[in-house]
């Protein structure tokens, strides 16, 4: 099973994000979770979000990159639900094994992370690799869609579709 962690806070107003989500809805065995639908209070029910994570074989964070990291919401979903025991630590198993897929989008290019002393946008992605493989999991290349808020329709739905191949082939792939 695919568990998708959306994280977009203003739903509404994405182009890619929104149409990367419609073509994920239309594989079997894909379960989305809308954190800014479920939480908009920001209560995140643990319980219920490490049964949707014990369920799945691949995970999915899905968002649009925000002041170079995750909105808000994904970061306290990560803070509260990978907990202690659970997620990593002595004896936690829970997500070992798993594989983890970074789908994310972002506003410029990828030339606009050509910044500081440590240029290029891999950097960014370490932070959420460090995650992934101390709670035991397979770090996937990440997904990434740039210059969302300048590219046409065609392309948004031409990446859209890429994305659900990704998702397919990863469903598909033979597993030992």
């Amino acid at each position: 099973m695919i568990l998708i962690i959306y994280a977009h806070p203003y739903p509404q107003h994405s182009h890619a994000n929104k149409r990367m989500i419609e073509q994920a809805e239309q594989l079997e065995g894909v379960e989305i979770r809308s954190l800014y639908h479920l939480y908009p209070d920001f209560n995140i029910d643990i319980a219920a979000e490490q049964q949707a994570l014990s369920r799945a074989d691949l995970v999915v964070w899905q968002h649009p990159m925000q002041w170079y990291s995750v909105p808000p919401l994904l970061k306290l979903w990560l803070d509260k639900v990978l907990a202690h025991g659970w997620a990593y630590g002595h004896n936690a198993r829970a997500l070992h094994g798993k594989s983890l897929l970074w789908a994310v989008t972002t506003g410029g290019g990828v030339h606009h992370f050509d910044i500081g002393s440590h240029p290029g946008f891999e950097v960014l992605a370490q932070p959420l690799q460090a995650t992934a493989l101390y709670c035991g999991m397979n770090w996937l290349p990440p997904f990434v869609t740039h210059c969302t808020f300048i590219c046409d329709d065609e392309t948004l739905q031409a990446q859209a579709r890429h994305y659900r191949q990704r998702l397919l082939d990863w469903q598909e792939a033979p597993r030992g």
